[in-house]
């Protein structure tokens, strides 16, 4: 069995087999979103993060999860109710970071699978999951139930502000995401100390469960062995998870017929490309932002003209090459354009991007 340290006397973080456990020797005051004993004001000494084997399976697991929970308890050898939650993610990738300020200590432990990444309020076709965010709060102090509520939505806060800092994209639609389809969350209080009101983002408590909590996601998204995303990633990875990858690009931009080239010759023309000069893939990456801003009416007047706007730069970046002149004699028509299936300024710069790309490999 394996320990680990988290803020608390009488408090322990355990890994043994499929299952991470927080251990107390007196009863937490506990509020989670856990599908075992969750919902509410709940007492106990356990609290659990359960990792589905394979074995197991998918099926089993739909019909009947409590039995798999139960199942997997068994092995930590404690007879006593317990909070329990369950993810695809490999437990023993965890995070744990703890925050002490006077007499207020907290700790926040995190599991991470990314591969079901969403934004709440898009549509989604539900399917199988393979991958879920769990984090345990736990706070050496004394919180009232209001306080508990608020120390959650603080943790939520902080949990889609470590997938922004990664780029994290919803698998669905490649917007930001600021979560994943089944997400669980236990927040736990010792009980000691005197009464806190307040857990919002700029109280005492909050900025410790704040820091923590964005901290512990942002550590277990990155060590995740699934589903897991590093912020060195390549571009062209970044781009993919917009719903921009290379293959789709080509497909669309082989419809400009005026550039004389099918799919199979843009995709390897821009995949050298991007691969051989980050300042093409920085571009593209810059130009999907811009239409992102665009579509939420983030973009000042100036900017609207997004077309003419992308043209100039496709011109910037032809004018930059010695086959500039050629280039720019054969211009790509507004009705060539109108059946490209990709944002306006973007498919701009992609003109000028491709026209390079081919041209480059002619010489």
């Amino acid at each position: 069995m394996k320990q680990f340290e988290i803020v608390g006397k009488g408090l322990r973080l355990v890994l043994e087999g499929n299952v991470l456990a927080v251990l107390s020797e007196t009863p937490l005051t506990t509020l989670s979103s856990a599908i075992h004993n969750g919902g509410g004001l709940k007492k106990t000494k356990v609290i659990v993060n359960t990792q589905v084997t394979d074995e197991y399976g998918d099926r089993n697991l739909h019909d009947d999860p409590e039995a798999f929970i139960a199942q997997s308890y068994r092995k930590l050898g404690l007879a006593e109710s317990f909070v329990g939650m369950i993810t695809y993610a490999m437990i023993e990738d965890l995070a744990v970071v703890s925050k002490s300020s006077g007499d207020l200590a907290v700790s926040v432990v995190a599991t991470a699978g990314c591969t079901h990444a969403e934004s709440a309020g898009e549509e989604i076709a539900l399917q199988p999951i393979e991958g879920t965010i769990n984090i345990m709060v736990i706070i050496d102090g004394n919180c009232c139930e209001s306080c508990l509520v608020s120390c959650l939505i603080t943790a939520t806060e902080a949990k889609t502000a470590a997938l922004r800092e990664l780029d994290l994209r919803s698998r669905y639609s490649g917007d930001e995401a600021t979560g994943t389809l089944t997400d669980a969350m236990v927040v736990a209080e010792t009980g000691k100390g005197s009464p806190i009101v307040y857990a919002g983002p700029a109280s005492k408590l909050g900025q410790l469960v704040g820091y923590c909590t964005r901290k512990a996601v942002k550590e277990a998204v990155m060590k995740a062995r699934i589903g897991g995303f590093v912020p060195s990633r390549p571009i062209k990875d970044r781009l993919k998870e917009r719903h921009l990858s290379v293959e789709k690009i080509a497909s669309e931009m082989a419809k400009v017929k005026s550039l004389g080239a099918d799919e199979n010759a843009i995709v390897t023309a821009l995949s050298v490309m991007i691969g051989d000069k980050p300042i093409f893939a920085a571009l593209l990456l810059a130009a999907a932002k811009l239409n992102e801003d665009f579509e939420r009416g983030l973009v000042a007047p100036q900017l609207r003209e997004l077309d003419e706007l992308g043209k100039k730069f496709g011109e910037i970046l032809i004018k930059r090459t010695p086959e500039g002149a050629k280039l720019l004699g054969a211009d790509v028509g507004a009705g060539e354009l109108a059946a490209v299936d990709l944002p306006p300024f973007l498919r701009q710069v992609l003109v000028g991007m491709v026209k390079y790309a081919l041209a480059k490999r002619e010489t």
